[in-house]
């Protein structure tokens, strides 16, 4: 699964097919040409290092040029596809110069991840990662890697790393929340972690992300859908944000779909009445399937 956050679902099962609004995926930046020996993995001369930064600088040109045009209707494919090939083969030789230079590996590993050559480029950012350990979009598409080979208890290991070297990226505490949401099994299973851990680091992960990019309404979404995931969720606490994120809301279906999300919560507090009064407002027609099983339930209950 090519980026495993996206397949995250609802555990709510009565709003299973209410559709979440799609969180929007942080572009992998190109990583800078590096300044100081340190920087680029083991020793190079700094004539070396700005030799190899310049060189890398035309390869990212061109590779920005091809990603741009693959799928325009008005872009020869064939060709396209050629160049990128040609690309690949001056990657080779360009690491082959320079074996050293960790920003290389790091550009190159991503190409191949666009690309869809996922095993190619693990070994790649595997090299950029035992060349310079503190790049964190390299922990970051490692953990992609691990996450969609099956192996997500080393897939969190390298997500809290890049989150530990760029705490501020809330992309990196998403896709960790949504790891620990979507392998709960997986981390019970391993005896690393408990229940009440692998809630609280999953809750905290979201939390985090929607802190981070307050513009994000799609954080801010699965933060609140989280309290489903939950062993012993805080109803009180989750119908809070769930009204919060509805002053958020543009008119009309997403409105209403916030407004489903807390008449559900309201019936599991058994707060009936209002649960009703709340239902009377989601008039859109994708919503009401979903809206018809909270009201078979209330038809279940006595009024209150």
């Amino acid at each position: 699964m090519m980026l495993f956050l996206r397949l995250c679902v609802l555990s709510g099962a009565v709003l299973a097919g209410v559709a979440r609004p799609a969180a929007a995926e942080s572009p992998a930046p190109t990583p800078p040409a590096p300044t100081s020996v340190a920087s680029a993995g083991n020793a190079m001369p700094a004539e070396m290092i700005a030799k190899a930064a310049a060189q890398l600088k035309e390869l990212v040109a061109r590779q920005d040029v091809l990603l741009a045009g693959l799928g325009k209707e008005d872009a020869d494919q064939d060709n396209l596809k050629r160049d990128l090939q040609s690309l690949i083969f001056d990657y080779d030789g360009f690491l082959r110069t320079h074996p050293n230079f960790a920003p290389g590996y790091v550009t190159y590993g991503l190409l191949l991840a666009k690309v869809g050559m996922r095993r190619e480029s693990s070994a790649i950012l595997l090299k950029a990662n035992r060349l310079d350990p503190d790049i964190p979009i390299v922990k970051n598409q490692l953990g992609n890697y691990l996450a969609e080979e099956g192996q997500p208890v080393e897939a969190a290991n390298y997500f809290i790393a890049a989150i530990r070297l760029a705490p501020t990226e809330p992309l990196y505490h998403y896709q960790l929340g949504t790891l620990l949401t979507e392998a709960r099994d997986d981390f019970l299973t391993s005896g690393q972690w408990t229940r009440a851990q692998l809630d609280q680091a999953m809750q905290e992960a979201f939390k985090h992300a929607a802190e981070l990019a307050p513009d994000n309404f799609a954080y801010a979404y699965r933060h609140a859908e989280s309290f489903y995931d939950l062993a012993e969720p805080d109803w009180n606490e989750a119908l809070k944000l769930w009204g919060a994120l509805e002053d958020r809301a543009a008119p009309g279906l997403e409105k209403e779909t916030v407004r489903l999300h807390a008449a559900n919560i309201l019936i599991k507090q058994q707060r009936f009445d209002h649960a009703r009064l709340l239902l009377l407002t989601v008039t859109a027609e994708p919503l009401q399937g979903q809206k018809q099983k909270l009201l078979d339930q209330l038809a279940a209950n006595p009024e209150k």
